[in-house]
């Protein structure tokens, strides 16, 4: 029959997994500002363990290098202490203030790669030649144009949002400038780096609302262009082809894919609850780059496979928290910037656990928050404030804020123009809405009962109502 209701079709596997996430991420109701401390706890946690892992994991190359067993987990702990300054700073600020500053941080970032080029002050680790070193103090400018080339692309994009429908105006000027970044990074033969700032230049323009098909012609030149880039480079074909699972040809297979089976190693031995804190076996010079890009391998060593779920499942807080705080954006501007700071931070840490577990092939990625690495640790606390600013206007903006807590304070920074209306003086809309009716519409209002008599409305005088014995029946 017509008015019968149809049968509801069983809910598939990939529905359900649709809906949960919808359920999690919680993008279309009312924020309670608890997004703002999820981030913060799992920011925190994350550092504070960066700097355990760094310690246990750096300790024993410091002794045989004649140093002390703590030096890197000291330089660690202080760039730490001053990216949580610069943390609590920026989520202080009103980030719509950051656009000012746009402009001459790519350009500081641009003139900081270029010196890395320069003799006598770039510096080369590893092969890699992405260092500046002034005076002993040494620092990676690469770090720092991942927050200006987000800044800079999200002030951009919000200034030609009306446009972005058109390629023309999609593609000029934040592609050439993003892979103007990816030369000057690649010039260094960073190529981890590189694509990390690749998935930066890209999440910018999906959160501007760019079309599907741009992604589809720019993912086939990307790959075209990786492809390119892995031939012209032996290193980088042997690292391809080892990761298959097949030997290079003219080279040593097994010196290239040391340090993945390494890593691979530390994983086993760590078992389900791993071999203890500071007992790990691989970081005495066996596997490479242990207080760095493969601190992750060290974690499950010493701290068992429960150890790095509990890294992964901090992680995965962390990116819920900044998808809510996200998708709740309706303005261009913080939207497009905390989408690609959670694409960042979030698609980097990826990378590096897919890497260290064999799933990826050995690209150079620090893991945020974790690997030995002061500018990388100040850069992702920087970008951790800004997204902590949109999550703030959130918490202030709470009802459990407004009932339980005290009236915000003004943020720093704020732009003009965005506090809220003035509040009328005392009896002054009464009275403008009593003169209004005007004295033959008073008598229309319907009275307010209130006890036995009626409230009068403005203007109209209190008439006391006779008592009920002397009332005449109608």
């Amino acid at each position: 029959m017509a008015g019968t209701a149809q049968r509801e079709r069983p809910a598939t596997p990939l529905r359900r997994l649709a809906d949960l996430w919808l359920r999690i991420a919680q993008t279309e109701k009312a924020s309670s500002g608890a997004s703002y401390y999820l981030i913060l706890g799992s920011t925190l946690a994350l550092t504070a363990i960066g700097i355990l892992m760094v310690l246990s994991a750096s300790s024993v190359e410091n002794i045989a290098a004649g140093e002390s067993p703590y030096s890197a987990a000291l330089k660690q702990g202080i760039m730490g202490a001053g990216g949580l300054v610069l943390m609590a700073v920026l989520s202080r600020i009103n980030v719509r203030w950051l656009k000012r500053l746009a402009w001459p941080a790519l350009l500081l970032a641009v003139a900081l790669l270029g010196l890395v080029q320069v003799p006598g002050i770039g510096k080369s680790v590893l092969g890699n030649r992405n260092w500046i070193e002034i005076a002993g103090f040494t620092f990676q400018p690469s770090e720092a144009a991942k927050l200006a080339l987000a800044l800079w692309l999200a002030t951009v994009l919000t200034a030609k949002a009306p446009l972005l429908a058109s390629w023309k105006h999609a593609l000029v000027p934040a592609v050439p400038a993003g892979f103007g970044v990816i030369g000057l990074i690649l010039w260094g033969e960073d190529l981890g780096t590189a694509l990390v700032v690749m998935m930066i230049v890209a999440a910018a323009l999906f959160f501007a609302g760019v079309s599907g098909r741009f992604f589809a012609v720019a993912g086939l030149v990307l790959a075209a262009g990786a492809a390119v880039l892995a031939l012209t480079s032996p290193n980088r074909m042997c690292r391809i082809t080892s990761w298959v699972g097949q030997k290079c040809a003219g080279a040593d297979s097994e010196q290239i894919s040391f340090q993945s089976t390494q890593g691979l190693f530390a994983l086993a031995e760590g078992g389900w609850l791993g071999v203890g804190l500071g007992q790990s076996r691989l970081k005495y010079n066996w596997l490479p780059e242990a207080h760095n890009d493969y601190i992750f391998a060290i974690i499950g060593e010493e701290l068992g496979f429960v150890g790095a779920l509990v890294v992964v499942a901090l992680f995965a807080v962390l990116a819920v928290a900044i998808y809510r705080v996200v998708g709740r954006q309706h303005d261009v501007f913080p939207r497009i910037l905390g989408g690609t700071i959670m694409v960042w931070i979030l698609g980097q840490a990826t990378m590096n656990m897919g890497v260290v577990t064999g799933l990826l092939p050995v690209i150079g990625v620090p893991l945020p928050f974790i690997s030995y690495g002061g500018s990388a640790l100040v850069m992702t606390l920087g970008g951790i404030g800004v997204v902590l600013s949109l999550a703030r206007e959130e918490l202030e903006a709470s009802p459990r804020r407004r009932l339980f807590g005290s009236a915000p304070r003004r943020r720093l920074l704020s732009p003009r123009g965005t506090q809220g209306p003035a509040r009328p003086k005392a009896g002054t809309e009464p009275a403008r809405a009593g003169a209004a009716r005007g004295p033959g519409a008073t008598a229309a209002a319907a009275p307010e009962r209130h006890g036995t008599g009626t409230r009068p409305t403005t203007g109209q005088r209190r008439v006391p109502r006779p008592p009920a014995k002397n009332r005449k029946a109608v």
